[in-house]
């Protein structure tokens, strides 16, 4: 399967390792809510930590695409990690709910701060005609990671919660170690030349028409595929199904995608990457709205399968859009704006998704899924002329005229 990937340059293989390195070490938050019972903390009290890791996913990633622009890749990728490992530490640590739900800001705030740093990086080191395959390496370096980590969180949990935290911080400096011996400084052009054209801020993300559309349809698609970390649950449990249920079809999901990944990258690489990613995601918008009429382990395996084969479709596809239209000068900020969009998305599946399926019902959330998810991928495939010009000749988003009003350093 690897050599389905020949070619990219040793940058992004690097980055897939400590990609998979950082990821194994993820799990402390799927097992946070059964640590903060064992630290005493009430179920009235649960979500104000659960809602600042939220909040923290907001945060990382625009300070990530910002300052991976400005002091460089490779900086912000060891800013992000040690913050991550000293927020682990913090965490364990906290002797209240006030300290917990801040240790639980800085957690997700920092390993937020990772991706936009990597994806400017990947975009600095791979060549335009290799980035489809550069990023859809790094999004199954995730799921590899992600796969084994369901595992041994499992395991380590049941030996004490500490272990939980020791691998989580020990995986994001070993990455840090990767990250500071193998991985080149990554400084774009706006952190070498003082005369960058694009400002200081995210405002050459809004000045830009393209990103103003796709933002948005990517942010539903996202928020749909979220759906499944909140609302798959949710009906697994309406139907009297035991938690093993949902143990295996996370299994069942991470399995697929990390074997059928490389083998769709194969066959779907002729085809250019906007259909791809269309065909993709409308299949994971039905396969996740046909969780409302499954009823059974087997049926609910049924619909895993449809949106997992479209997950490994579109898995990085997007991403290596979003790094062909960004100004070299401006790649850090473009990656952080997507990756903003994603924990939007996921905090809306996650909060709104919710109260949607409790209280308008199961097929609201289902139909939206089918409706919206469709629509979007369509919009995306509208937008495919206008992306293809890009690609091929890049124009320059327009520069703010900083004399006269200077952009604020900010997001």
């Amino acid at each position: 399967m690897l050599s389905t990937f020949s070619g990219l340059p040793r940058t992004a293989w690097i980055i897939f390792a400590g990609t998979i390195v950082n990821r194994i070490g993820y799990v402390v938050t799927p097992f946070l809510v059964f640590y903060l019972g064992s630290r005493g903390v009430s179920t009235q009290q649960v979500p104000y930590v659960l809602g600042a890791l939220g909040a923290g996913n907001l945060i990382g990633p625009a300070v990530g695409g910002l300052l991976a622009d400005r002091i460089g890749r490779r900086p912000t990728i060891l800013a992000g990690l040690l913050g991550t490992a000293t927020a682990q530490g913090l965490l364990y640590a906290a002797p209240n709910v006030l300290s917990l739900a801040f240790a639980a800001v800085l957690l997700s705030a920092a390993g937020s701060m990772v991706s936009p740093a990597t994806g400017a990086l990947m975009t600095d080191a791979v060549p335009v005609d290799g980035r489809r395959r550069a990023f859809s390496l790094f999004h199954w370096g995730v799921n590899i990671g992600t796969a084994v980590a369901g595992i041994l969180g499992g395991f380590l949990a049941a030996h004490g919660y500490w272990l939980l935290f020791l691998v989580d911080a020990t995986t994001s400096l070993a990455f840090a170690g990767i990250a500071v011996t193998l991985l080149p400084g990554g400084r774009g052009r706006a952190t070498r030349s003082a005369a960058s054209t694009s400002g200081a801020g995210y405002g050459v993300v809004l000045r830009d028409p393209l990103m103003r559309a796709l933002l948005p349809l990517f942010g539903i698609g996202l928020m749909i595929y979220s759906l499944t970390e909140v609302a798959l649950p949710l009906a697994i449990r309406d139907d009297g199904l035991s938690t093993a249920t949902l143990g295996v079809m996370a299994t069942l999901n991470a399995v697929l995608v990390v074997v059928l990944q490389p083998v769709a990258l194969h066959v779907l690489s002729r085809f250019a990457q906007v259909p791809v990613f269309v065909a993709g995601s409308v299949l994971v918008a039905v396969g996740i709205a046909l969780t409302g009429v499954a009823h059974s382990p087997w049926a609910y395996a049924g619909t895993v399968v449809l949106w997992s084969a479209g997950e490994a479709a579109v898995g990085g596809v997007a991403g290596a859009i979003v790094a062909s239209l960004a100004p070299e000068d401006a790649r850090g900020r473009y990656q952080g704006a997507f990756q903003w969009t994603w924990g939007i998305a996921r905090f809306t599946a996650l909060s709104v998704g919710t109260g949607v399926y409790a209280s308008a019902g199961p097929a609201v959330v289902w139909w939206f899924s089918a409706l919206a998810g469709t629509a979007a991928a369509l919009g995306v495939g509208a937008l495919a002329p206008k992306i293809a010009r890009r690609q091929a000749a890049p124009v320059p988003v327009a520069p703010p005229t900083a004399e006269l009003h200077p952009e604020p350093a900010s997001v």
